[in-house]
């Protein structure tokens, strides 16, 4: 062997070896891991890192495992979204596009938890983009995450989109248990949207339980809405209608309720404002519509302005010529208090000439009412009626002042 040829194998011996562990170390997951990532908090204006042992797998269908993973403001350190492992499967076919097709077959996050208020702030700085989202042919897939508010949480969230395509209808399964004050809520329900992008139609299908110290509320649910994606997440022209049932010891007590206005889930608050109210209830449950406003934050607000129907049968006759009249009972209804509402509400109610004004607890009237003529005669409440003429068995009494009082609810304690 020429000495010439000598030297022209050691050479291509170098470069071969040069390459070879260039591309060991391009393909170092210590390396490779945190660039893909730096890419993807670039094109998403956040700093995204993997904290924990990452790995990737290039044989067959291209796969990338980061684990402990943090996205923060790329202006700040709030940290926006932490998960334990994402996963991420694409086919070479996107690998070769180097960025011009945007399609992947699966994406998995496990124990994600999502920081309302950052994630709030993040999204309020985002400018318009013309970025496609992309396709993942397989779907999304989320186990144990959580949401965070500042005195609310979605926990235990898991979540499956079969496939998620621009433009496309999107459908998927939602499970987890929100959190707030006293109330406590179980949700799993089906979701659908007409496609992936503020302002879609949104239909959600399902079962949601609210539950107190004391009593249950199951229902199932039919929602539709059209998606508003500013300041948390949105949902306008929201209608919902769900068949309920009160469900507390021994009584169990059926209604229909209808909720119709704009929805909004923000860092501090739930809201649902302006917001118009149906409930049909029975024997037992009164029938009635109202208008006004619900807040749940810190505390529960809500206030109610409507009409009864009529009083329900199951309640206790009302003497005449209360009992006998036909109008429909307007009522003023305020509450501020405990989410699970275990605090005092504050009653206005109407008929004709007469008028009540009152303080309660909802639930232990409605204890009440499902008790019908095994329980006491007069409800858990206190208040005044007024009432111009009034008659008790058999004798008229005129210009009527009734003081009711109850020990358990003190006067300065009812809602404003």
């Amino acid at each position: 062997m020429t000495r010439r040829r000598k030297i022209a194998l050691l050479a291509l011996a170098v470069v071969v070896l040069s390459g070879a562990v260039v591309l060991r170390w391009l393909l170092d997951p210590a390396w490779l891991v945190p660039r893909i990532l730096s890419m993807a908090g670039d094109v998403l204006g956040m700093r995204i890192t993997a904290e924990g042992a990452s790995d990737y797998r290039l044989r067959g269908t291209p796969q990338l495992v980061a684990r402990n993973v943090v996205a923060r403001d790329a202006d700040g350190d709030a940290v926006i979204l932490r998960s334990e492992r994402i996963f991420i499967s694409v086919p070479w076919s996107t690998l070769r596009a180097r960025g011009s097709d945007l399609t992947a077959n699966r994406l998995e996050l496990d124990a994600p938890v999502l920081d309302m208020a950052a994630f709030q702030r993040w999204q309020a700085k985002r400018p318009p983009s013309d970025t496609p989202m992309p396709t993942l042919s397989r779907g999304i897939g989320i186990v144990r995450g959580k949401i965070l508010g500042s005195d609310w949480k979605v926990e235990a969230l898991d979540a499956e989109l079969p496939s998620l395509t621009p433009g496309r209808p999107l459908r998927m399964h939602l499970r987890g248990r929100y959190a707030g004050g006293d109330l406590r809520a179980p949700v799993d329900v089906y979701a659908s949207l007409t496609k992936p992008e503020v302002g879609a139609g949104v239909g959600v299908v399902g079962q949601i339980t609210l539950e107190g110290a004391q009593w249950r509320l199951p229902s199932r649910i039919n929602l539709s809405a059209k998606l508003r994606g500013k300041q948390g997440i949105g949902l306008d022209n929201a209608v919902l209608s769900a068949q309920s049932r009160y469900v507390s010891g021994d009584a169990s007590l059926p209604f229909a309720l209808g909720l119709a206005g704009p929805l909004l889930l923000g860092d501090r608050a739930i809201t649902l404002q302006p917001v118009g109210v149906s409930l049909r209830g029975g024997d037992v449950m009164p029938t009635l519509d109202a208008s006004g406003g619900f807040k749940s934050a810190d505390k529960l607000h809500l206030q109610l302005d409507g009409r009864l129907a009529g009083w329900p049968s199951a309640w206790p006759a009302l003497p005449p010529p209360l009992g006998q009249s036909a109008s429909p009972l307007p009522f003023a209804l305020v509450y501020n208090g405990a989410s699970d509402l275990s605090d005092i509400a504050a009653l206005s109610l109407r008929r004709d000439q007469t008028a009540f004004d009152g303080r309660f607890r909802l639930f232990e009237v409605m204890d009440w009412s499902a008790a019908g003529a095994k329980g006491s005669l007069l409800p858990p409440l206190s208040g005044t009626l007024t009432t111009p003429r009034l008659e008790v068995s058999g004798a008229v009494l005129e210009g009527v002042e009734l003081q009711l009082e109850d020990p358990a609810i003190p006067a300065n304690q009812a809602s404003e």
